[in-house]
């Protein structure tokens, strides 16, 4: 790119210079010609040096609109999967299952208070010396609809699958699975996009570089994600600045 603009600002200078030339050499019935040629050939390489400036610009500002949109989907997945798998004990692959899950599950809503209890082993154990535990009580004091805590009166958790501004149809990569060894596996999950899929429309050579982002400031590598399946996450591989936005 910046050998591009090197170039193109070299080729006015010396298009210009050659204006110069044809000015003070060339016979003044074929100077007319030739002048208004040159210029031409000016403006254009100007228009070129401006746009190959300013097009960046704009591929800056439509990829964060777009990868703004794309994040509050995710932001919704996540907070869904988080619910299922508190009531559960899982999280899943399926949005069928999900957006079932939000119009029809239910929060327990529970009271934890302590109290103290007569332990009847040590009571034994010191012959009838009255011993006592301290332990932890829980009420359920009644359920709350998963869909009124998630998403009150909106129903964007039904399309939550769909991607902005990709090709109709594209979704969302969901997965889910376990880590760790037996009997001590964590549940994970990770939702996903390629970068391609909310881009296509745009210029590949801009979208090459997307891929390889590497900036603090930018989303690293060509995936937009939320979770993971190789590590116990919760949150996205975007930068803060995104979540500032929403």
């Amino acid at each position: 790119m910046i050998t591009f603009v090197l170039i193109a600002i070299a080729a006015i200078l010396v298009t210009i210079g050659l204006v110069w030339l044809i000015d003070k050499y060339v016979p003044l019935k074929v100077k007319p010609v030739i002048t208004i040629v040159l210029w031409v050939l000016i403006a254009y390489l100007g228009y070129a040096t401006f746009m190959s400036v300013y097009n960046p610009i704009l591929f800056k500002q439509v990829k964060e609109k777009r990868y703004a949109k794309v994040i509050e989907k995710l932001v919704d997945i996540r907070d869904s999967e988080l619910a299922y798998n508190e009531v559960n004990g899982h999280f899943t692959d399926s949005f069928d299952s999900l957006v079932n899950f939000i119009e029809t599950g239910k929060f327990a809503i529970i009271e934890r208070r302590d109290s103290t209890i007569v332990d009847e082993e040590l009571t034994k154990l010191y012959r009838g010396v009255e011993m006592k535990k301290d332990i932890r009580i829980i009420d359920t004091l009644g359920f709350v609809s998963v869909k009124d805590s998630l998403f009150k009166t909106s129903d964007r958790y039904k399309t939550m699958m769909n991607v902005p501004f990709a090709k109709e149809g594209t979704t969302f990569k969901l997965e889910a699975g376990k880590l760790g060894e037996e009997g001590e596996e964590i549940a994970v999950f990770e939702a996903s996009i390629l970068k391609s899929e909310v881009l296509h429309d745009q210029e590949k050579d801009f979208i090459i570089l997307e891929n390889q982002a590497v900036s603090v400031e930018e989303i690293k590598g060509n995936t937009i994600r939320v979770g993971s399946m190789n590590e116990v996450k919760t949150n996205g591989n975007w930068p803060k600045v995104y979540d500032t936005k929403k």
